[in-house]
């Protein structure tokens, strides 16, 4: 991927003033929240690329069969219209590709990882009406169709192959080498996708790490979502100090620090010894 140039701190602000709003409505808009999080890893992304974006999203939809039955012809229908006729797919070298986490990036080249891959099957099948929504098998993520005990399940980054008895099984201990667990094939609350998707990214960054730029908006989105890990504000913080902004690390730090004491003290002083270093470097 060509190294995109960030928005502008205004485009930004207004980005994540967006982002913040959305996941706090009463029904998150999954495409939405995707398509202001590629907005901000690629400034090139305006206002009518992504109106283009939710375009594409309508327009696949309105290529699959009209109620094409149960289940397993929604799991059908949209194989054979997004996998077989449109192409989208994954491989193993999409996982080093930051694209692959952008949802308009996914939608222009066919390609992405699993979740990604996912997201377009979820919104695609849902503006067509199927009973769709995301199943976050550990490690490998894939969409379901109907109710638990009509389930249904589809691998997008398989093409949308529609999984057989057995198959999710062999996709969890492949990936974990844990037994499936009813619990695991519950759908997936939209929130929890986006900080999915965000972790990802994240997981990207962290393996380069001069780009940690990428790293830093990735949490700074986590954070604004109503619920997250409480450690992503220590990383927050160091990623802060890594950059050079060792006043507002420090801080962060702090205040971190103040929250882990109720439970730990110990580590409560290494992270207070973190932001004294952190200070120090400020003289």
């Amino acid at each position: 991927m060509r190294s995109p140039n960030p928005p502008s701190p205004e485009r930004s602000a207004e980005l994540r003033r967006r982002f913040a709003e959305e996941a706090r409505s009463e029904r998150p808009d999954l495409s939405t929240l995707c398509l202001l999080v590629g907005a901000e890893a690629d400034g090139a992304l305006d206002e009518a690329g992504i109106d283009a974006a939710q375009m594409e999203l309508d327009r696949l939809a309105g290529q699959v069969p009209f109620r094409p039955g149960g289940p397993a012809s929604w799991a059908t229908a949209l194989h054979h219209l997004l996998g077989a006729r449109e192409g989208f797919h994954g491989s193993p070298a999409d996982y080093q590709r930051l694209e692959s986490s952008l949802l308009h990036e996914v939608l222009r080249r066919r390609r992405g990882l699993p979740i990604l891959l996912s997201v377009v099957w979820m919104e695609v099948a849902r503006r067509a009406g199927a009973p769709v929504y995301g199943v976050a098998l550990p490690g490998h993520f894939v969409v379901g169709f109907g109710p638990q005990e009509q389930q249904v399940l589809a691998d997008p980054f398989d093409g949308g192959r529609v999984l057989g008895g057995g198959d999710a099984e062999l996709l969890v201990a492949g990936a974990t080498g844990a037994a499936l667990h009813p619990s695991m094939l519950t759908p997936a609350d939209p929130l929890d996708v986006v900080l999915r998707i965000l972790n990802n990214v994240r997981a990207w960054a962290a393996a380069r790490p001069e780009r940690s730029d990428v790293a830093l908006w990735a949490v700074e989105l986590s954070l604004l979502l109503p619920s997250h890990p409480a450690r992503l504000r220590y990383e927050h913080a160091q990623l802060l100090v890594q950059r050079g902004d060792f006043r507002t690390g420090a801080t962060e730090l702090e205040a971190y620090a103040e929250v882990v004491a109720a439970v730990d003290e110990p580590a409560a002083e290494r992270v207070r010894q973190q932001a004294r270093t952190a200070r120090a470097m400020l003289n």
